[in-house]
C-alpha cells in the first residue's frame, strides 16, 4: 500500500520546459509545489562542462539523456488493422529523461506559428471552400488566437534569450527578418548568430529567385544575456556540439540553465527525482484529481502525493496514457470517430538533402543547429494551395549544426562506402559539404492515434500507450512539394553534386527524423471536440491542468518548443489570475 503524505498545494509531473515554468509561476504566487521527474537531476554547475560534453558516443549515439526503453516504452502500428508490437529502443523519435527533459538535448530552434495556423480550418475553409477540407482531415481551430498568446511567445523569447532578426515588428515589415511572421511586440532579445559559409550561399540563391531567406531564430545566445529570471547566459561558441547533450557555455536555452537556479534556491520548490508516477488518483463525480501515485526507483516504495492543482507536464505518450490509465475524458474510438483523449497524433513531416562543392571548405565540424538561413515562402497559408493537390507546407533551411566524427559524414551517390576508397572521398568531402532541411506540417488524419495496448504490459501490470500512425497522402505531397523547391534553390546554388531526399511510403520507427510529435490531449473550445479547454485545463478535471505539446490539434510547419513555452506561460497566468482565485471550470470571458 502506498504511503499517504501530507498535501501540498500543487504536484507538477515533469520538470522540462513546461514544468519548470509552471512550477516557476506557482511559486510566485505562493504555492508550495512539488516537482516529479522519471530521471536524473541534471545541475549545469555538475555536468555542462567541456570535458563532460564533447563526447558524440556518450549522447549522440548511446543516448545518456534519452528515455531508458528497459523501463517504459509503447508499442507502435501503421494502421487500425495491424498488430502493434512495443518498441524496444527508440529510434525515429527521441525523449528526454530527467530534469530538462527534451529541452535540455534539443537544437534549441525558436519558431512561432503563423497567425493563420491558430485558425487553419477557418482559413482553409474561407480561402478553398469547406468542401475541400478531406472528411479524414480531423484538423480545428485552436481555441485562442495568435495575438492572444504573443506576450507569452515575447515572455517565452526573453526568458530563453533567442537569438535572430524580426521580419514584422508591430505590424511594420523589416528587412533582412521574415516577413510572414505574425506581428512580434518586441524585437528578439539577441541578434542572430552567426552565419555560415553555406547557409549564406543558401540566402543569396533564394533570394535570387524571388524568395525572402532569414536567419533562422535561436534560443542560443549570440552575447552573453540576462533573462528576466536574473539568470545570465553564456555566448554561442559554434563548438558544433548541440544536437543531443547539454551546452558547456550555457548559451543553449534549457530548462536546467534558464529556470532551475531560481526554483533550486525556492523554499516553496521541492524537487523529487528517480520517481515514476503510475497514476492519478481521480475523483469523478468531484471532477478533480486528488492526488498522484508514485514510486520510488531507489527504492522501489510506493507514494501517494495529495494535492489542490495537478499539472502533467510530460512527454504527449506520457500525457496521454496517464488520462487514459486514470479514465479521465472520452478515449478516442477511430471506428465510430468518438471520444477525444488520444486523438489526432501528428509527427512532424521533414525531408532534406544536401549539396557538395569540389574544393570550397565549408567547415562543417564548426557550428550551431541555429546556425541557418531559412526561407518562409511556402509554409501554412503563405502561399496559394489551389490545384496543388495537399494542404499545410512548412520552411525550407540551410543547416550548419556541426558534423562530428560519427554521424557528421556524408558523401556523394557513388562514392565508395568501405576501404581505401571510402576514406580517401571521407578526406575530399566532409569539409566541402552543406545541408539542408524542409520542415513540414502535419494535418491530424483520423486514422492516427494513441490508445491503451490491449496485449502489452509493464513491469507494474499497466497496458503500455499504444501508437497508430503512417504518414497521408496529404503528408507525401506536401513534402515532395517543399523538396521540389528546395532543388530548386540548390540548383542555383550551383553544387559539383547534390541530392535531395523525399520520405519512404511508410513510417518506420528505426531510423532517426524527428521528435516533434503532438496531440493526444489536444486543446479545444468545447468538450466534444478537445481535451482541455483554451487555458490548458482538462473539461472533466478542473484542477488538472495538462501542459507541453500533447495539447496542440495538429503539428504546423515549425518545430514545437516556442509554441508550447508560450502555452506554459498563457496557461499559467490562467491559473494564478483566475483559477486560483475562484476554484472550478474557467470560462473564457
Amino acid at each position: 500500500m502506498a504511503t499517504k503524505l501530507r498535501d501540498v498545494d500543487a504536484v507538477v509531473v515533469g520538470m522540462g520546459f513546461c514544468g519548470a515554468i509552471l512550477s516557476r509561476e506557482l511559486t510566485k504566487a505562493g504555492l508550495n509545489v512539488v516537482g516529479l521527474e522519471r530521471g536524473a537531476d541534471h545541475n549545469p554547475a555538475e555536468e555542462f562542462s567541456l570535458t563532460r560534453l564533447r563526447d558524440e558516443l556518450r549522447y549522440a549515439v548511446r543516448l545518456e539523456l534519452m528515455q531508458d526503453n528497459s523501463i517504459d516504452t509503447i508499442t507502435f502500428r501503421n494502421a487500425p488493422d495491424e498488430r502493434a508490437l512495443p518498441i524496444r529502443r527508440f529510434g525515429a523519435f527521441l525523449p528526454g529523461e530527467g530534469v530538462g527533459g527534451t529541452g535540455m538535448h534539443w537544437g534549441a530552434l525558436h519558431w512561432r506559428f503563423l497567425s493563420t495556423d491558430f485558425r487553419i480550418r477557418t482559413a482553409l475553409a474561407e480561402k478553398y471552400g469547406a468542401e475541400a477540407i478531406p472528411d479524414t482531415m480531423a484538423i480545428q481551430d485552436w481555441p485562442l488566437s495568435y495575438d492572444e498568446l504573443e506576450p507569452c511567445y515575447d515572455r517565452f523569447d526573453k526568458l530563453c534569450g533567442v537569438s535572430g532578426q524580426a521580419g514584422n515588428l508591430r505590424g511594420t515589415l523589416i528587412e533582412g527578418g521574415n516577413p510572414f511572421e505574425g506581428p512580434r511586440s518586441d524585437d528578439y532579445p539577441n541578434k542572430p548568430i552567426k552565419t555560415a559559409a553555406g547557409p549564406a550561399m543558401f540566402g543569396d540563391a533564394a533570394r535570387s529567385l524571388g524568395y525572402h531567406p532569414f536567419p533562422v531564430p535561436t534560443a542560443t545566445s549570440s552575447a552573453p544575456y540576462v533573462n528576466p529570471e536574473g539568470i545570465t547566459l553564456g555566448r554561442c561558441e559554434y563548438c558544433g556540439h548541440c544536437n543531443r547533450t547539454a551546452c558547456e557555455a550555457n548559451a543553449k536555452a534549457s530548462p536546467n540553465v534558464n529556470i532551475m537556479p531560481v526554483l533550486r534556491v525556492e523554499p516553496k520548490f521541492e524537487l523529487r527525482t528517480r520517481v515514476f508516477v503510475t497514476r492519478l488518483v481521480y475523483d469523478k463525480q468531484a471532477r478533480r484529481v486528488t492526488s498522484v501515485v508514485y514510486s520510488d526507483m531507489t527504492t522501489g516504495e510506493e507514494y501517494e502525493q495529495p494535492a489542490g492543482l495537478v499539472v502533467l507536464s510530460s512527454f504527449v505518450f506520457g500525457n496521454t496514457q496517464q488520462l487514459l490509465l486514470a479514465g479521465i475524458g472520452e478515449p478516442y474510438d477511430v471506428r465510430t470517430g468518438k471520444g477525444v483523449v488520444g486523438k489526432n497524433y501528428c509527427y512532424q513531416f521533414e525531408a532534406g538533402g544536401e549539396a557538395f562543392f569540389e574544393g570550397r571548405e565549408f567547415n562543417p565540424f564548426i557550428g550551431a543547429p541555429g546556425m541557418a538561413t531559412a526561407i518562409d515562402d511556402f509554409n501554412g497559408e503563405n502561399f496559394d494551395h489551389s490545384d496543388l493537390g495537399f494542404f499545410g507546407g512548412g520552411y525550407i533551411a540551410c543547416l550548419n549544426g556541426g558534423a562530428p566524427p560519427i554521424g557528421g559524414r556524408v558523401l556523394p551517390k557513388g562514392e565508395p562506402r568501405w576501404g581505401v576508397g571510402w576514406k580517401q572521398a571521407e578526406a575530399k568531402w566532409y569539409r566541402c559539404n552543406t545541408r539542408f532541411n524542409t520542415q513540414g506540417s502535419v494535418y491530424a488524419h483520423r486514422d492516427n492515434f494513441m490508445d491503451l495496448d490491449p496485449t502489452y504490459k509493464d513491469a507494474l501490470g499497466r497496458p503500455l500507450l499504444r501508437l497508430t500512425y503512417n504518414a497521408t497522402e496529404n503528408d507525401h505531397k506536401m513534402s515532395r512539394y517543399l523538396v521540389e523547391k528546395l532543388e530548386g534553390v540548390i540548383k542555383a546554388m550551383k553544387p559539383t553534386h547534390y541530392e535531395v531526399h523525399n520520405r519512404p511510403k511508410n513510417f518506420t520507427i528505426v531510423p532517426y527524423q524527428s521528435t516533434h510529435c503532438t496531440g493526444g490531449t489536444m486543446m479545444g473550445s468545447d468538450p466534444g471536440n478537445s481535451v482541455v479547454n483554451r487555458y490548458l485545463q482538462a473539461w472533466d478535471a478542473h484542477n488538472l491542468f495538462i501542459q507541453g505539446a500533447s495539447v496542440f490539434p495538429q503539428q504546423h510547419g515549425y518545430n514545437p518548443t516556442g509554441t508550447l513555452g508560450a502555452l506554459a506561460y498563457w496557461s499559467a497566468k490562467a491559473i494564478t489570475e483566475q483559477y486560483l482565485k475562484s476554484p472550478g471550470p474557467l470560462v473564457h470571458a
